[in-house]
């Protein structure tokens, strides 16, 4: 009897061990909702819609690959595919998602948009600042809409997760001595991140994910 007891009990700990692991396992996505924090070159994207609030579902994008999300000034919340250095090399691919189906989209100069100032919502992080010995950094390596499985993140073995109150999710990898820091941001930078940036630790901390 102990012994059965014994067994329904290491049961129960196997079975509630994943469903405790990530709290966030029912929302999470491969489908990566990029929300777009400054405009940038290249300028030229396409548009497929615009909303007047954020989409709830990432299920929506279901047929796109990587989406940019631009939460614009006029009230409207631009969902966009790919990323040209020209209005002329967008063509084919406006051509390919009109016979998809997104008949509505159209090729958008970015430059033309001004978007909302959420940052105020979240830890204003100064991009340019040089990092200071004896602060601790981590190297922020993505901002998306939805949460997503870390596991998309296959360059590193350890990934931290933040909410913040703008309702968008951080991602951020490494802990390092603001010595190191930069050495730390060109190697994340060169595994295929060029948008990566360092942020002192304690401006996330609050927010962090456990």
């Amino acid at each position: 009897m102990k012994c059965t007891r014994t067994l329904i009990l290491l049961l129960i700990l196997f079975i509630a061990k994943p469903m405790s692991a990530d709290r966030l396992a029912s929302l999470r996505s491969a489908r990566q909702i990029v929300t777009v924090e400054s405009v940038s070159a290249p300028y030229y994207t396409i548009q497929v819609v615009a909303l007047k609030e954020p989409s709830g579902n990432a299920a929506f994008f279901a047929k796109l690959s990587e989406v940019f999300e631009y939460d614009c000034s006029d009230g409207f919340v631009r969902y966009t595919v790919g990323r040209y250095q020209r209005f002329s090399d967008a063509i084919n691919d406006l051509n390919a998602l009109k016979a998809d189906g997104f008949t509505d989209a159209f090729i958008l100069n970015t430059r033309k948009i001004t978007l909302n100032g959420s940052s105020s919502e979240a830890p204003v992080v100064d991009k340019t600042a040089n990092p200071i010995a004896g602060v601790r950094y981590t190297v922020q390596i993505a901002a998306l809409r939805y949460p997503v499985y870390v596991s998309e993140f296959e360059h590193f073995d350890s990934v931290q997760e933040y909410y913040m109150r703008d309702k968008i999710y951080r991602y951020c990898v490494g802990d390092v001595d603001g010595s190191e820091a930069k050495a730390e941001l060109a190697r994340v930078k060169s595994l295929g991140y060029p948008n990566a940036f360092l942020v002192p630790m304690e401006k996330y901390a609050p927010f962090r994910i456990e």
